[in-house]
């Protein structure tokens, strides 16, 4: 199989994954998830989903319980959807770089406004 292929069936499955979440009905999961990647191994059984969840630790813990325990379910609706001859076995993993990216986001901010703070008072003294 070819490595363009293979990435093309990593973003269809993360696309379809993320299409089939939205009309769960299992009231642990909250609206705002999605599939940020999806890694299926190149014999195309297993696939590991890397999910984004906004909210606080309860609330991933419950999302990632509910995602779960639907995977059969989404299973079985992305086989009806990609047209492989294998669907894969899906497992979720929590996605932290958004968390990352938003604590890095923190620290450049601070730092901005200690440079502010510094060239205030650095003009204030001459």
């Amino acid at each position: 199989m070819g490595s363009y292929r293979h990435e093309r069936i990593d973003e269809d499955t993360a696309k379809e994954l993320t299409l089939i979440i939205r009309t769960l009905k299992d009231p642990r999961i909250p609206p705002f998830v999605s599939v940020t990647s999806a890694h299926v191994t190149p014999d195309l059984k297993y696939c590991k989903a890397y999910v984004s969840i906004m909210g606080d630790e309860a609330t991933r813990k419950e999302a990632m319980k509910g995602l779960t325990s639907a995977a059969g379910f989404m299973r079985r609706e992305l086989s009806k959807r990609l047209k492989l001859r294998i669907t894969p076995e899906i497992t979720f993993a929590l996605d932290n770089s958004l968390d990352y990216a938003v604590k890095i986001n923190n620290i450049l901010k601070e730092i901005e406004e200690k440079e502010a703070d510094r060239n205030v008072s650095e003009k204030e003294e001459e």
